[in-house]
């Protein structure tokens, strides 16, 4: 039965049918040949609908919403800006820049898509204009933006945790650590870039400089401080931080800096509905499919053929790894967090690993798979906004994939990266 709903996906798949299409017609198959017909299908139906059901789930539209406001608005702009006057003027001081700007935007956004735009857009012109290769700033960009899977707000940790039932306020919180030991780790690459290839520095801004640019980021710079403190001062739900989020967005926008007019509000809000409708049918398709193959008891057969109940806790990291990094290379992020995360469950249970630690893992899986070939979200996304050829935005992009798998392995080696934040912000 796994290998026929696994070839009836690669199938579809190759075909060019959309993710869900696929989906769907694999766990429609698997519910036919478990229960001999079409009977019982409202069982089917009440298992997709029990997947878009947690109300935690409603963070999701919030924070697409709050980030597709921001990415039309003033408040990126501003955010570049800010860093580029500190660090713009040091060897690979305007690639740093790009990637800090990308961590920022993702930690307001939680949207790697619209971080790629919103940063993107603006920065790869001067990054070009300063001598850096397209390919480098092309790869740049996509692999910093994923930052933005890892560091609060997270869609991906969402899901995550409404699936494996892990608290997201802690996966938030975890994923702050490794969210910037990747940029740590991308910024000493983009100086040893600049000094082999003599890229030239960019003019010292002025204090004077630094601190109107600070002021006009003042208020973007809130964001992260609603979502964080907010959550962890006991003040509100990570739910209610989306709307909240949502509310703040639209008083900066709208009225402050006044940058949208009430007009753009449909075309805002047409696009945070198209999203959406995406990613639930997803969730509730990929619920649908993980009940199945749980009830098949396919996990526990595919685990047990491939030895990962007998490897103990690292070895189940690593075999965690190694499938999510392969499968997002080839499909939907929220799709491969909705199918293997129920198959990898009796393992995690059995070895005693922390849920929050494996969130982390497999986020920074979904993280590298975006922007890793052949069928990475971002590289789709940043092909249509900067108009270039498929080759010319992979070329670049070894070195960044090498240096997540890398902050994979430093995690699992050195668990405290990530959960260092998390026992000190819920210390009994």
């Amino acid at each position: 039965m796994a290998m026929t709903l696994m070839l009836i996906m690669i199938g579809l798949l190759l075909l060019g049918f959309p993710m869900m299409i696929p989906l769907i017609t694999a766990a429609v198959v698997g519910f036919v040949m478990m229960f001999d017909g079409f009977g019982q299908m409202g069982t089917f139906v009440q298992q997709m609908m029990g997947g878009i059901r947690p109300a935690s789930l409603i963070a999701v539209p919030m924070f697409i919403l709050a980030a597709d406001i921001m990415t039309r608005g003033q408040s990126a702009d501003r955010l570049i800006n800010m860093v580029m006057a500190f660090i713009g003027h040091i060897k690979g001081g305007l690639a740093i820049s790009t990637a800090t700007s990308c961590t920022l935007f993702g930690a307001v956004s939680g949207s790697t898509q619209a971080t790629v735009v919103a940063v993107g857009s603006p920065l790869r012109p001067k990054m070009l204009k300063a001598g850096y290769s397209d390919s480098f700033t092309l790869a740049l960009i996509i692999n910093a933006s994923d930052i933005a899977f890892l560091i609060p707000p997270s869609i991906g940790m969402i899901i995550y945790g409404v699936i494996s039932e892990t608290s997201i306020a802690e996966l938030f919180i975890a994923g702050i650590g490794p969210g910037l030991l990747i940029l740590v780790m991308f910024s000493m690459y983009c100086l040893f870039y600049a000094f082999k290839n003599k890229v030239p520095t960019e003019p010292k801004a002025s204090w004077s400089e630094r601190g109107r640019s600070v002021r006009d980021a003042l208020w973007p710079l809130f964001f992260p401080v609603i979502i964080v403190g907010g959550i962890y001062g006991g003040i509100f739900s990570p739910t209610e931080a989306a709307a909240v989020c949502v509310l703040y967005a639209f008083l900066l926008e709208f009225i402050v800096f006044r940058s949208l007019k009430l007009g753009d509000i449909y075309k805002i809000a047409k696009s945070t509905g198209l999203i959406t409708a995406v990613v639930f049918i997803l969730v509730a398709v990929g619920n649908g499919f993980s009940w199945i193959i749980s009830f098949a008891q396919i996990p526990q057969a595919i685990l047990e053929s491939v030895g990962v109940n007998e490897a103990g806790p690292v070895g189940v990291l690593v075999a965690i790894c190694v499938a999510f990094f392969i499968a997002c290379m080839f499909v939907d992020p929220i799709v491969v967090i909705l199918v293997l995360t129920p198959i990898f469950a009796p393992a995690i249970q059995a070895t005693g690993l922390d849920p929050v630690l494996v969130g982390v893992l497999i986020t920074l899986q979904v993280a590298i798979g975006s922007a890793t070939p052949p069928f990475g979200c971002d590289i789709f996304t940043a092909i249509a906004i900067f108009k270039r050829p498929y080759w010319e935005v992979i070329r670049g992009t070894p070195p960044f994939v090498f240096m997540l798998i890398l902050a994979a392995a430093l995690i699992i080696a050195f668990p405290q990266i990530a959960l260092f934040l998390r026992d000190l912000a819920f210390a009994d």
